[in-house]
């Protein structure tokens, strides 16, 4: 019996440690970009959060829009786009129907999270204290995104 259940736990590490790379990522998420960055890979796929104030994005001021990094997907038009003050890329309202939500309980707390309708990506989470009249604040990770303007 003791043997049987070293072997069992043993095994079980092993499989935690030596999982293949492709493992790492849930099946109902696909990269469809394969020039995502490592880091971008964790944040879409693996739910992870880039560094606050580092996206080239928080400065961005030109009209147009921003999609998903992985499947190009529009999301977010640049009207939408408001300075938080959190460090990260924030937005008022998305465009209809290209999230998907879902409940997030890490750190301790309840935070909805959301994910590209399209293709299952990780995007940021929702919080209910942005500006104008549905207080919505989309906190979204800027390796995400990119940016597309209106020429």
């Amino acid at each position: 019996m003791r043997r049987s259940f070293i072997k069992l736990v043993s095994s079980s590490v092993l499989v935690f440690f030596l999982l293949p790379y492709k493992f790492l990522y849930s099946k109902t998420k696909k990269i469809i970009n394969q020039n995502l960055s490592e880091e971008q890979k964790n944040i879409l796929f693996n739910e992870g959060t880039e560094q606050p104030f580092s996206s080239q994005l928080l400065t961005e001021k030109r009209e147009g829009f921003y999609h998903c990094a992985n499947c190009g997907a529009k999301l977010f038009s640049s009207s939408s786009k408001f300075d938080s003050g959190t460090g990260w890329p924030s937005f008022s309202n998305a465009l209809p129907g290209v999230f998907k939500t879902k409940i997030d309980y890490s750190f301790g707390m309840k935070r909805i999270e959301y994910h590209c309708a399209n293709c299952g990506a990780h995007h940021g989470h929702l919080f209910n204290d942005g500006p104008g009249k549905n207080g919505k604040r989309f906190c979204n990770n800027g390796l995400c995104l990119i940016f597309k303007p209106i020429n």
